[in-house]
Parts: structure tokens; C-alpha cells; sequence
């Protein structure tokens, strides 16, 4: 059955239908080995799709894994700079999965990873509003004032951003551990939200992602999502 071409890319669980929107337009996207269009549309069992090359695979078994990322691996799917990639974590499932959202090198904790392009769309997706909560290390001369900086609307890529949650976890002379919740996505948000008022984030780690939690899951390990789980990611729809 014929599909917009960014949807067998999503479902393919290569990246997000927008990013798959951007591709096309960059024509990164081919259809039996012509450059195809936004709009276009093919049969994944009938068509040669390939994206910068690589032929497009549909896995017909999805699967759903929630993984502790620890520090030093990238989420990118492609490192130029041959760093450690969060892929070589899961290789033991057999199928190639991919991170929905990403953590940043230098920062850890639950990351999703599927090969299901729409139940990444879900997760990310604003609307749902899947609220992400960090236990964020920092060090600063005044952490009170700061965190009540933290609750204020803050100007980031010239958009304001808000926290949805700032709690102390536990403070010493400098530093403290804080829990900070946040509703949008921007690139190094908790990091750069804490810049803003002096803090210097010394660690990192998302502890959960909407209904979904990382628990005592070691690091480094990953563990298959529950069907508990995901039905409550797929109730949002």
C-alpha cells in the first residue's frame, strides 16, 4: 500500500515525520534511485526507498526499550567525530533502534529508543505535554535566589521558557541537587536555564519522561518497556 514517503520514513523509526519533511526537501530521500519530493509516495514492498543512501528498512516487529544513558555517548545517529553512539548499548536486541529526543553527550539517565516512528511521534509530540524531569547537580553562590530565577519565565533563542517544577532535592555549602521539570524540548534547556541564573550544572540525569520512570535501572543497561507502560504513553492519543 502506497504512504507519503515521511511516514514509511517515521515508521521506520529513522527519525520524526518533520525531520523526515526536511529531508525530502534536502534531497537526502530517493524512490528506485530518483530523487523524490515532498508528497511523493511509495510501497515499501514494491519501491527501492533509500535515505542518503541507505536503503529503507521497515522492521515488522517493534519493539520498545527503555535504556540508562551514561555520560560520554552521543544520540545522534551519524558522529562525525566516531564518538560513542547510545546504538552500541542495545546492539544485543538485533534491531536497529533509534533514540526518541536526545540527551546531550555530557548528560545521562532514561532514554527511550525505538524502531516504532509513531510511538516516537507520540512521545515527542508538544501537544501530549510528557513532562521530562532532571536531577540536575549544581554549584553557585546563592542557590535559593537562583531557583526562585528558576521559576520565572526565562528568555532562551528568543522564546521564554518555563519551568513546569523547581525542587531542592538536597543543598550544601554551594551546591545542591536539584529536581527540575520542563514541558519543552530546546536544545541543552535544564543546562542553559541554570546558566541564566549563575548555576554551573556539574551533572545531569533524566529520571522521567511522562508517565515513565528510570528507577533502579543500572547504568549503561537497558530493560523493554512494559505493557502497562505503553499503553500509557499510546492513551494520550
Amino acid at each position: 500500500m502506497e504512504q507519503r514517503l515521511q511516514k514509511l520514513i517515521s515508521a521506520a523509526g529513522l527519525m520524526s515525520r518533520r525531520a523526515a519533511e526536511e529531508y525530502i526537501n534536502s534531497g537526502r530521500v530517493t524512490v528506485n534511485g530518483a530523487v523524490a519530493r515532498l508528497g511523493d509516495k511509495a510501497d515499501s514492498e514494491l519501491d527501492a526507498i533509500a535515505v542518503d543512501g541507505i536503503p529503507l528498512r521497515i522492521e515488522s516487529e517493534k519493539k520498545y526499550v527503555m535504556l540508562n544513558k551514561p555520560k560520554g555517548y552521543v544520540t545522534t545517529m551519524k558522529d562525525e567525530q566516531g564518538r560513542k553512539n547510545v546504538t552500541e548499548l542495545v546492539s544485543e536486541i538485533g534491531t536497529r533502534l533509534y533514540p526518541v529526543g536526545r540527551l546531550d553527550m555530557y548528560s545521562e539517565g532514561l532514554l527511550i529508543m525505538t524502531n516504532d516512528g509513531d510511538f516516537a511521534n507520540l512521545l515527542m509530540h508538544p501537544s501530549h505535554n510528557f513532562i521530562k524531569t532532571y536531577r540536575t547537580w549544581v554549584q553557585g553562590e546563592d542557590i535559593g535566589e537562583a531557583v526562585e530565577y528558576l521559576r520565572q519565565p526565562i528568555l532562551l533563542d528568543e522564546c521564554e521558557v518555563c519551568a513546569v517544577d523547581v525542587d531542592i532535592e538536597q543543598v550544601f555549602f554551594r551546591s545542591a541537587i536539584l529536581l527540575i521539570s520542563i514541558s519543552e524540548g530546546r536544545n541543552r534547556q535544564v543546562r542553559r536555564m541554570c546558566e541564566s541564573c549563575g548555576l554551573k550544572v556539574t551533572k545531569l540525569m533524566r529520571i522521567s519522561e511522562g508517565p515513565l520512570t528510570l528507577g533502579t535501572l543500572p547504568e549503561g543497561k537497558w530493560r523493554y518497556l512494559t505493557d502497562t507502560e505503553l499503553d500509557s504513553i499510546r492513551g494520550a492519543e
